[in-house]
Parts: structure tokens; sequence; C-alpha cells
């Protein structure tokens, strides 16, 4: 219990006084900054690894609505991912955020959506969870608009309304289960109680309408459209937002509220699956589709995650163990693979000002580290073996063929052609930027090397070797993915 409340406090009172604190310069506050993130994931890891049965009770406001704090099997693979990620892309920002303006409120709010984070992936119930969410959106909603331009003001309010509707879709589900079932706990299967089998389908409109609340920050369609726009943001950001933390919040919401809220048996085969299952599947073609024809380098990439999310929102559809394993065996490789290629996209950003696909011809050149790691990057979302993309992704098309079911095949034509299109969209770029000539309006950039220096360079590194890892270590991965998906863990 010690051990959860100082998980949480520590990144949650290190962003609330980093403005009132005053450094001597910049490194030092980076000192400060990382130091705080680094204690945080230290203490989210102890947490992972002794998996602590107790909970932390904060507040009672009325039975059922309690925050409560526990970690179970599905919180260790969140609250791992995101306490392996942070310290890097904090690091990461350094180097970025040099360049712009207001450094101490980025890094405070950028330190205080860590503690949200954790919230929501520590949350004990389906209340806790969606306060968490509302403080994530509190907490983010400022670093969208950091650059305080028209564009980014735009896309704050953009992100700000689909949120809240999104949350207001939510809420409904909260307040129905809150009647129907026996308390608001994660329960793996399900809590409904009596009074549910005679309101059947009131409850399954209620979770279609849930389902698509929570999916709004994984932007599956049609309220997607807030991300590519919050692709404005400083690239520190939306790496987080399309890899990590906004994104997988929403993708693990849905997890939580098909598995541990509502239960697959529930749901398995009835027209609200149908329902969810076809967005899905129709988010992750269109998504890559809308990628293909993207010029602008960071909403091409932006566009993409549209379509990976829904990959896990598929596998949640899917509404069996196995599906529940791909869904987050693709939660963990896509925030690897993607977080990879917005760093990428960043650097090119700050080291040359290009932000356009076309601009990147020849950049092999120009940028060597910087390509070759966006190529691995890219193999890896294609979903060639041996890397992690090919691991989530065989995992998704098993459990797709597994079901037997119409709804498999559906998910099974969406992965096959959004691999075709993924193919496309990232290949293009790399073929480019190794085989055609540099930009002629560009020829001042000449030959010279211009990677990022090592604050960019140690997490381009750290995490290529994790998808590598992860890729050659498949099979250890799904085994212990699946055993939290059968409820062993």
């Amino acid at each position: 219990m010690i051990l959860i409340a100082l998980t949480l406090l520590a990144p949650l009172l290190g962003g609330l006084l980093l403005p009132l604190l005053r450094f001597r310069s910049r490194k030092a506050r980076a000192w400060y900054v990382e130091a705080v993130t680094l204690l945080t994931s230290a203490l989210a890891a102890a947490l992972c690894f002794t998996h602590p049965t107790e909970e932390l009770h904060i507040i009672r406001i009325m039975t059922p609505f309690e925050l409560v704090l526990r970690v179970d099997g599905l919180s260790r693979v969140f609250t791992g991912l995101i306490a392996f990620f942070w310290p890097l892309a904090t690091l990461y920002a350094f180097e970025y955020m040099a360049h712009e303006n207001r450094e101490n409120a980025f890094f405070a709010y950028y330190t205080l959506s860590y503690a949200a984070t954790l919230g929501i992936s520590m949350a004990a119930n389906l209340f806790s969870l969606y306060v968490f969410y509302e403080c994530l959106t509190l907490a983010t909603l400022p670093l969208v608009s950091h650059k305080r331009d028209v564009r980014s003001i735009h896309a704050g309010r953009r992100y700000l309304f689909y949120s809240l509707s999104g949350a207001a879709l939510a809420f409904v589900g909260v307040m129905v289960l809150s009647r129907f079932g026996a308390g608001l706990d994660f329960v793996l299967g399900g809590k409904l109680n009596g009074l549910a089998s005679r309101n059947l389908t009131l409850l399954r409109v209620v979770f279609v309408l849930s389902f698509v609340g929570f999916s709004v920050k994984a932007a599956m369609f049609p309220l997607y459209a807030w991300l590519p726009m919050a692709s404005v943001a400083p690239t520190p950001v939306t790496a987080l937002l399309h890899a990590v933390a906004v994104v997988n919040a929403g993708a693990y919401a849905c997890m939580r509220l098909v598995y541990y809220c509502y239960g697959a048996d529930f749901l398995r085969g009835t027209w609200a699956q149908g329902i969810v299952l076809c967005l899905a599947a129709f988010t992750i073609v269109f998504g890559s589709a809308m990628a293909v024809r993207e010029q602008h380098f960071k909403r091409r990439l932006a566009y993409s995650t549209v379509s990976n999310l829904s990959y896990i929102l598929l596998g949640v559809t899917l509404m069996t163990p196995a599906g529940m394993t791909g869904a987050m065996t693709h939660m963990v490789s896509h925030g690897l693979m993607k977080i990879t290629l917005f760093y990428c996209a960043g650097a090119v950003l700050v080291k040359t000002g290009q932000e356009y696909v076309q601009d990147l011809r020849g950049f092999g050149k120009v940028m060597p580290f910087t390509f070759a790691v966006f190529t691995l990057a890219s193999l890896a979302l294609i979903g060639v073996p041996p890397l992690s993309g090919f691991l989530s992704k065989w995992n998704l098309l098993t459990a797709a063929a597994e079901t037997g079911a119409w709804y498999g095949t559906v998910g099974i034509a969406a992965l096959i052609v959004s691999a075709i299109l993924t193919a496309i969209y990232l290949m293009s770029v790399v073929i480019s930027a190794y085989f055609r000539p540099l930009n002629p309006e560009l020829a001042s950039l000449g030959e010279a090397n211009h990677d990022p220096t090592w604050r960019m360079k140690v997490p381009f590194v750290v995490i290529c070797c994790a998808i590598v890892a992860m890729g050659l270590n498949g099979a250890a991965v799904t085994a212990w993915l699946s055993d939290i998906a059968n409820g062993l863990i």
C-alpha cells in the first residue's frame, strides 16, 4: 500500500513543485525532472515485480464510488510500459525543448501526466479509472496547446471537445454499471448482478456507448479527428500521446470495460460485439488509407496510430483470452515502434526543420543514424519477423482465426489490408530517403551529418533493442500475457 502511494505521489508532487522552484540553469532543471521521472519509474518497476495484493483506499464518496488503487496482472503490463518509456521520453525532450518556450510549464505538465497515467493503470475499479482518465485530459491539454499559436489552440480545443464528449458517454456506463453490477471493482469475467438478465438490451446499448466513449482517446472512427490535429504539439508530447499515455489509456479502459466489468461471456456473439468490432476493423483500414495519402510527416504517423490503436481494440472486441493476449501484445509492441517513429520525425524537425514527406528524399545520408532507426521501426510496424510487430500481429491474426466466426474473418481481412497499406506509407519514406537524391532546395544541408546528440540517440538505441528483444523472445512474452488474460496472474 505504501509503495502504491509513493509511486503516485512522486510524479504528482514533483510536477506540482516544479514551477515553484528556481533553477540556476536549464541543466539543473533537467536533473530535477529526470530524477523525479527515474524515481517514479523505479517505484513502478518495484510494483510490477513485487505485485503487492494490498489496495490503497484514497477516498470514498459513497458506495460504490470510491477511489481505490491496486496492481493486478493487466496493471503490471500498462504500468511497466509507461515506466519504461517515461524516463527515455524525458531525456529526449531535453534536447527537443531547448528550441521551445515555457519549458518549466511544459515539464510540470509532462510530469503530472505521468501521475495521471499511473492512476489509470493502477485503478482498482471503473470509477477510479474514470476519475484519473479525466485528470489525464486536464494534464495533457496544456501540452497539446503548448505553442499557443492558432493551430495549437485549435488542436487543444478539438482535443478537449472530443475528450469531454467521450467522457460523457463513458460516464453513462459508470452509472449504469453501478446499478447492474455487483460493485464497480475490476474482476476478470465481470461482476453483473441478477438484475442484468432482465435488462439485456439496455446493458448492451450502454456498453456500446461506453466503449465508443472510452475509445475516443484511442481514436476509433468516427471520433478520431483530434489525434492528427494534436501532431502540432511538440514531438515529446505527440510521441507519448500517440504511443503510450493517452491513446493506450483509451485502449486499456476498453479492455477493462469488456473483460473486467461486463465480462466477455456476456457480450460474445451479440450485436453489441458486432458493432464495436466492425468499428475497430473499419478504423484499421481507414487509418492506414489516410496515412498513405497524408504528406505531412508527423500527421502520417498520427494516422498510422489511428489504425494501429484499433488493432488493439480489434483484439479486445474478439472477446476471447487469445484476443486479449493479442491486444496486450500489440499495446506493448506498438508503443515501442510508434514512439521510435515519432522520435525520428522530431529529430528531423529539430535538426533540419523539414515537416513533409517529399522533402525527406536523400535524408539517409543527411541523417544516417536517424533513418537507420526509422527503417528498423518501420519494418517492425509492417510486421517483418523477428521484430516485435510480427509477434503482435501474428497473435491477433491467430486469435481472429480461432473464433471461427464471421467477425474473425472481418478482423483478418482488415489486418491483411492494413499490413499492405502500412508497407506503402512507411517504405515510401525509407526508399525515398536512401535511393532518391536530396531535394535541390535543401542543397545547403549537403551530406554533412545532421543527426541529433546523445540525448536523443540513447532513447533510440534502447527502444530499438527492446523491439528486437521482444520479437526474439516472443514465446515467453506471449505465454506471460496469456496467463494474464486467463486470470493466472
